[in-house]
């Protein structure tokens, strides 16, 4: 099923689907929320390796090949959407070959899930009057549990905003996908002269990084000075982005 999903991403990237067959998936996509994100990924997958490989030549070359012996030894399949041509392994093979080339690709580039390890957050230490709110928010992030300390922190950054709790705050929305948001908390920190701006410049930089743009978290990270304390996985995520 995948492989028969991936020939149909394909096709219609090369508009080869017949206005039926085109309408057809571009509602399938705006009812699959599943099939819209693998469909985003697959898109994903041609522009890098185009950008990377220039593969458009060498695919058409290789299916072309394969074509005429899927004539002589396939016959016709049906998809969900359309009855597939006869050089629909062809498509596959070629398709197969890019997702290969596209994993080992990404097997070089480092991923946000390798350096998205913080410090605990321990209010406790620097407030005798702890509210309730910000024990949920510490005990909640230290838990990992970015769904429960992420309410916890919009209400205290209300009415207690420092630097220490915006950069927890911005950590949580990160975890929790709200990246716009996020990143407007870590510039507010950066923007600053707190002893927070270099940790919100790295953490800006694995926002980046989960967006995977890499160009903009290599950027990032250059502007980090080098007596930041965590200066080694400065040099460690930049090396793993030459």
């Amino acid at each position: 099923m995948n492989e028969e999903r991936y020939i149909i991403f394909d096709q219609y990237l090369q508009g080869e689907l017949s206005d039926v067959d085109k309408k057809a998936f571009e509602k399938e996509l705006q009812t699959d929320a599943e099939l819209a994100m693998a469909f985003e990924n697959f898109k994903e997958v041609n522009f890098q390796l185009e950008q990377k490989f220039g593969i458009a030549a060498e695919r058409k070359a290789f299916q072309e090949n394969l074509t005429q012996l899927a004539k002589k030894t396939i016959k016709k399949k049906k998809s969900k959407i359309r009855t597939l041509k006869p050089w629909y392994y062809s498509v596959a093979a070629s398709v197969t070959i890019l997702l290969g080339a596209w994993f080992f690709l990404q097997q070089s580039k480092p991923v946000f899930e390798d350096y998205n390890q913080y410090e605990n957050a321990y209010f406790t230490e620097r407030s005798e009057e702890l509210s309730v709110n910000l024990k949920m928010a510490q005990d909640a992030f230290n838990d990992k549990d970015y769904a429960v300390a992420l309410p916890q922190f919009e209400m205290i950054v209300k009415e207690n905003a420092t630097p220490e709790i915006e950069l927890y705050y911005g950590i949580s929305l990160m975890e929790m996908n709200r990246l716009k948001e996020a990143e407007v908390v870590f510039k507010g920190i950066q923007s600053g002269t707190s002893i927070y701006k270099n940790k919100s410049t790295w953490n800006l930089a694995l926002l980046k990084l989960k967006q995977k743009d890499y160009d903009a978290c290599e950027a990032i990270l250059k502007t980090i000075p080098m007596d930041y304390e965590g200066y080694d996985k400065v040099e460690e995520l930049l090396g793993k982005l030459d």
